[in-house]
């Protein structure tokens, strides 16, 4: 019998469906965004979106999940994690590569999708959550955790993550014109990268410090 060898023309026409879709979805949102016009705009069919991701609801779905990618992938985060056995060191990788991403003259459309996303949640916000956020929260939490001393499931830790994270993503969808404009300091990514770094683990040690010391093991609260 012989054996059949797997289709590249399939893949190529998902990956560029879900391409297609991503920048029209990261300009006029979902709702707005038809799958007629995907079709038209990607030269396929109705039959290929529903062979690939079984319909408009699902292929929004994978350019979520894509999107959330393009912000830092779970591949990264873990080859940015190796490179030290210093969870400092871990977390600086991360900020600075999150800053330089920021950084960029052009985002990703994947940058615009998350936060039409973030803005205006749709169905597919759960499936999100479980495929792409939640993997990457866990290993920064761990990361986090390490640094202050306290359980990756602390609130605190918990808290201070979102604190973590949250600038960079701001950075990451704010207007070009801001470093030209308003703070040109920040065009100085190196500069602005280690200052960001300084600011959170100097926060994280205060929080650390304030912090109430998890229970121990075998004693009720």
């Amino acid at each position: 019998m012989a054996t059949r060898t797997p289709r590249t023309d399939g893949n190529a026409t998902r990956l560029h469906i879900l391409e297609t879709a991503g920048q029209l979805f990261a300009a006029q949102g979902f709702a707005e965004s038809t799958s007629k016009e995907i079709c038209t705009r990607a030269g396929t069919n109705m039959a290929a979106i529903n062979y690939h991701f079984g319909g408009r609801d699902g292929l929004y779905e994978a350019v979520l999940i894509d999107a959330h990618r393009q912000l830092v992938s779970l591949d990264e985060l873990m080859a940015l994690s190796v490179e030290s056995s210093d969870p400092r060191q871990k977390l600086r990788a991360f900020l600075t590569h999150m800053v330089e991403m920021s950084a960029q003259p052009k985002a990703p459309w994947g940058f615009r999708v998350v936060l039409r996303e973030a803005l205006s949640p749709s169905p597919a916000m759960p499936a999100l959550i479980q495929r792409a956020v939640l993997p990457k929260a866990k290993l920064l939490r761990g990361i986090v955790g390490e640094i202050m001393g306290l359980p990756d499931d602390h609130p605190s830790v918990q808290r201070s993550l979102l604190l973590t994270v949250l600038p960079c993503l701001v950075m990451t969808v704010a207007p070009k014109d801001l470093s030209s404009k308003v703070l040109p300091a920040l065009k100085d990514t190196q500069a602005l990268a280690d200052e960001v770094v300084r600011y959170v683990l100097a926060g994280l040690d205060a929080v650390a410090k304030a912090a109430e010391p998890p229970p121990k093991a075998g004693k009720r609260r």
